[in-house]
């Protein structure tokens, strides 16, 4: 690997492990195909292979790493593009998805206000794994209400817990941002405004994407800056 991470103190070292690589396969500083290998991640990170051992199935289950039986762990290839890509299709689908559960009168309206709790109490304590279940619990009562089984299967596809897992992790999110995002959406939907909650629908989508350009073809800030 190229540059070498400070070694990470005792606590929670699996956790800082599989937050440390992510970032570091998601910014491109792990290469695609690239081997990770438990005794030299151990002495990188100074600690034992146990926490690396349990830091790098945590990284198989998000979906970036694949276990080759004999052969070791490697660094999935074009992690970037479908990370940036699935944001893309994800934004279409909800979007999707929010129109036609409003226009049926079908959402789930008390379980979204259940799942912004969440989200806002998981901000109060700091916890950015419950914050991520409630946003993808969130985002599924919608497709759900939506009623069209395609589009759910289309959606789950997308892998959206692995993938919210390390959008999470990867760019620092702050909960209370999440927590925000959400309670717009929850208020346009409250409100009955079709075209405003599906437009913020398909913009918190696209906001993930990293794209140099919003879904509006306005460029964004950090593109032009």
């Amino acid at each position: 690997m190229t540059e070498e991470p400070s070694k990470l103190p005792r606590l929670t070292l699996a956790r800082q492990i599989r937050d440390s690589l992510v970032g570091r396969i998601v910014s491109g500083q792990v290469r695609p195909g690239e081997r990770l290998v438990e005794t030299r991640l151990a002495a990188t990170y100074g600690t034992s292979q146990a926490p690396v051992r349990e830091a790098l199935r945590e990284l198989e289950a998000m979906r970036l790493v694949e276990t080759q039986p004999r052969r070791g762990t490697f660094v999935r290839p074009f992690v970037q593009e479908t990370l940036r890509e699935s944001y893309v299709v994800r934004a279409a689908l909800e979007e999707t998805a929010t129109r036609l559960a409003l226009l049926a009168g079908t959402v789930p309206v008390e379980s979204l206000r259940a799942d912004v709790e969440a989200m806002r109490d998981a901000a109060e304590r700091g916890d950015s794994e419950a914050a991520t279940r409630a946003s993808v619990s969130f985002h599924r009562h919608i497709v759900e209400a939506a009623h069209n089984e395609l589009l759910k299967l289309t959606w789950e596809g997308l892998q959206i817990e692995a993938r919210t897992s390390v959008t999470m992790v990867a760019t620092e999110v702050d909960p209370h941002d999440v927590v925000r995002d959400h309670a717009e959406l929850l208020a346009a939907i409250e409100g009955g405004d079709l075209e405003t909650a599906c437009r913020q629908a398909r913009d918190h989508q696209w906001h993930y994407a990293d794209l140099p350009h919003d879904a509006h073809g306005r460029m964004r800030d950090s593109a032009t800056g």
